[in-house]
């Protein structure tokens, strides 16, 4: 049986970033594989028929774009810290419906998948854990999950569209406990300025039907986080969309224009910070 997603859930935004990897692997072959989510929007009894009408406009391929190529960025970070640190774990912290683990996986490393409960829930259900990993139900503000966390091999931590609904505060105290309970770890996450988070609070945050525009974290500049804690070793950043591989010769000219507004006006990047070893403050 397949199974079943109601427009309008929590399942249904889960579904968004999945199937947004299934139309990049159709559009771009060259760029994105991912038969993962092809099988995993195969088994699910939903009518994708609106969401790949929009999707496959200009605009709406240019955010499958988008979310195909932040797991690629992230999965390149995970893969040169494993490379140090094969028996690492691999943290994805408000995982969804991500697989980056699987397509990491070493053979050696762990992997724990964090989310809300609700959302675990459905991760159970179409990806459910396998060997070495655990899919882990929190609230990444409740620093509980911390010891689940068997870090002796060194830890990765990423995140991907998570920290936006986050507030500032939240952000700064979540890193520095990071910081302070997994020396020698990094963390990997996706961001923007001010003025990408206004478009977003104006189109589809409001769409979506998310009214607490305080909640919303952005970056001007990566080096305002060096000053948070004395246990950050280096704060580095590359964009979004061509630090890690350059996909701008592999698109038209619209996209082409979607880029260069991203890296210049809304300031999409992946920002890495790597935590010093222990003893070192």
């Amino acid at each position: 049986m397949k199974y079943h997603i109601e427009k309008n859930t929590v399942r249904e935004t889960l579904v968004i970033p999945l199937f947004g990897r299934l139309v990049c692997s159709e559009h771009f072959p060259e760029l994105f594989s991912d038969p993962e989510a092809k099988r995993i929007c195969d088994s699910l009894d939903y009518d994708f028929a609106d969401k790949r009408k929009k999707m496959e406009s200009p605009a709406g391929l240019f955010g499958a774009l988008e979310v195909a190529q932040r797991q690629y960025d992230l999965r390149c970070e995970v893969e040169a810290y494993l490379r140090d640190h094969p028996r690492a774990a691999v943290v994805n912290l408000g995982c969804g419906l991500d697989d980056t683990f699987r397509k990491c996986d070493n053979g050696a490393c762990l992997g724990y998948n964090l989310d809300f409960p609700d959302v675990i829930g459905v991760r159970d259900e179409l990806l459910p854990a396998g060997d070495r990993e655990q899919n882990i139900a929190c609230d990444l503000n409740d620093y509980s999950w911390m010891d689940r966390i068997d870090a002796s091999g060194g830890a990765v931590f990423f995140a991907a569209g998570v920290f936006y609904y986050f507030r500032t505060q939240d952000v700064k105290d979540l890193f520095c406990e990071m910081a302070k309970r997994f020396p020698g770890a990094v963390l990997a996450f996706d961001s923007c300025n001010e003025r990408g988070a206004k478009l977003m609070r104006k189109t589809w945050l409001k769409e979506a039907g998310i009214t607490d525009v305080s909640a919303f974290f952005s970056l001007e500049d990566e080096s305002e986080l060096i000053g948070w804690s004395g246990r950050f070793r280096d704060v580095t950043a590359r964009s979004y969309m061509r630090g890690y591989r350059d996909i701008y010769p592999s698109v038209g000219l619209f996209h082409k224009l979607m880029i260069r507004f991203c890296d210049s006006l809304v300031g999409m990047k992946i920002v890495r910070i790597g935590f010093r070893k222990e003893g070192i403050l």
